[in-house]
Order: C-alpha cells, then structure tokens, then sequence
C-alpha cells in the first residue's frame, strides 16, 4: 500500500531531534553509540545518502547508505512502528538503493541482529538473502564514555 502523502528527502540539520526520537522508539539507540555523534559523522561522509521520510512534515522514517567504493552500507533504518508494514521501508531502501546503484556500488551490505526475526524477514521479502559470513567489529572511539564525559560536565 503507497501512501501519497510520504515523501523522502535528504536529512537536513533541523532533523536531527526528530531523528532519533524515532531510533529510540524502533530501538535503534544502544548504549555504545551516541546518535548524535552517529548523525555527525554521517553528514561529514555520502551526507546525500542520508535520508528521512515524512508523512506530511512528520518525520517517520529514516536509513544512512553509504558507500566506500567496494561496498555499499544500510544503516538506520527505522519506521515509526505506528506506520509500519504499509511499505515505508521499501520505499525508503528503494531510495537508498538507487542512490548506491547511481555511485556504482556492486553489493549492498548490512547487519542485523540475528533475534530479530520481523526485520529479517523484512530484508529477505525485498531481495536480501543471509551471507555465510561472520560480522566483526573493533571500536576506535568509545561513544558511551564520550556521552558520560559530557553529561558529567
């Protein structure tokens, strides 16, 4: 079901509350990073490949992409939950895709975790498949003791 009333555009500075008061109500938010430290350093790399989806002005939805020259990343992906399953989200990773396709990305490639079966299933219905892969990970900078530096300030 395509609503006529959404639209997609790029984030923009005046987003940002908006933003992730909608990663913390699809659970987007974890303790080891610090949205706005995530929004920060996004605007500063494929800003263009940020993008939010609204329903009339409210921001409903959101997904980064980006893009390194070898493969391309999904990251943020988030539909308000009361708007949820009327094809936001294809809609959204649609965008997305397009705007990776146009820089010439080859391969998507993203992470979800492996109890959340909706979002799985979600990805598996528009094309995804599980790639026999282990995703590894190494912090370079410590977000959530950045953010207590700051709240302590």
């Amino acid at each position: 079901m395509q609503d006529n009333n959404f639209t997609i555009r790029s984030y923009q500075t005046q987003d940002q509350g908006a933003v992730i008061e909608l990663w913390r109500e699809c659970s987007l938010v974890v303790p080891q990073n610090d949205p706005e430290r995530d929004i920060e350093r996004k605007i500063n790399v494929n800003r263009e490949m940020f993008l939010v989806g609204l329903l009339g002005e409210v921001i409903v939805a959101t997904v980064m992409a980006g893009y390194e020259g070898h493969r391309g990343w999904i990251n943020y992906l988030a539909v308000s939950p009361s708007v949820q399953r009327r094809s936001l989200g294809r809609q959204m990773m649609d965008k997305a895709e397009a705007l990776l396709r146009d820089a010439g990305c080859p391969k998507i490639n993203l992470q979800v975790r492996a109890s959340n079966s909706d979002v799985i299933e979600f990805y598996q219905s528009i094309g995804f498949s599980v790639d026999n892969v282990i995703s590894m990970g190494k912090r370079l900078v410590e977000d959530a003791s950045e953010q207590m530096d700051r709240q302590s300030v």
